[in-house]
């Protein structure tokens, strides 16, 4: 009596998720969001009421799909390799416009965008000098300092004063922090990838 082969069909590997998915696509709505939010921050130079709440409402509109496309993609199972690299270059690039259109109409120092544009440009190059190791998703510590600077940019970008002002101050002191220790995790994080990829 001859044996029959061993059936493979309980340890077939899963195909992955394509990236075009409903996440993925609230991913690149965020990117495409950031010169709307810009243009309007910075219509005359910040001065117009109107427009400065317009340009909130679309700031928290573009972050509530970051928390979105996060959520699907896990619930739904479609996390792909993409979304892991294109989410936080999308929150960079919206946070990034934040940060850099304040200090031009002269609500946040210039020295604070500075570190953290410097910050958050450098772990994104970092990412992608590595990507032959893997992708090194958001960590904790990053999805809090993206809250962190959400919540800051929000309150300084909506035409508020008085307790709001000192109140976005302070979320913002905390955002700076938690931005340059999550920059040095990844850094230390990175390297062992490196380690273990090459050995």
């Amino acid at each position: 009596m001859t044996s029959q082969p061993p059936s493979d069909a309980g340890s077939a590997v899963p195909a992955p998720p394509s990236p075009w998915n409903l996440p993925n696509a609230l991913t690149v709505l965020r990117i495409l969001m950031v010169p709307i939010y810009g243009w309007l921050l910075l219509t005359d130079e910040g001065n117009d009421v109107d427009m400065r709440w317009w340009a909130c409402g679309v700031f928290v509109l573009a972050m509530i799909t970051d928390r979105l496309d996060g959520d699907i993609a896990r619930a739904r199972g479609l996390v792909t390799d993409f979304g892991k690299l294109a989410d936080p270059i999308a929150d960079k690039a919206l946070t990034g416009m934040g940060f850099i259109g304040l200090s031009l109409i002269g609500d946040l120092w210039w020295w604070v965008t500075f570190l953290v544009l410097f910050r958050e440009i450098g772990i994104t190059v970092l990412r992608l000098v590595i990507i032959r190791y893997g992708v090194m998703p958001a960590s904790r510590g990053g999805k809090l300092k993206t809250t962190l600077q959400a919540v800051a940019l929000g309150l300084m970008t909506a035409p508020l004063g008085g307790l709001w002002e000192t109140s976005a101050i302070v979320v913002m002191a905390a955002a700076v922090a938690v931005t340059l220790a999550t920059g040095v995790d990844y850094v230390l994080k990175a390297r062992a990838m490196v380690v273990a990829g090459r050995s």
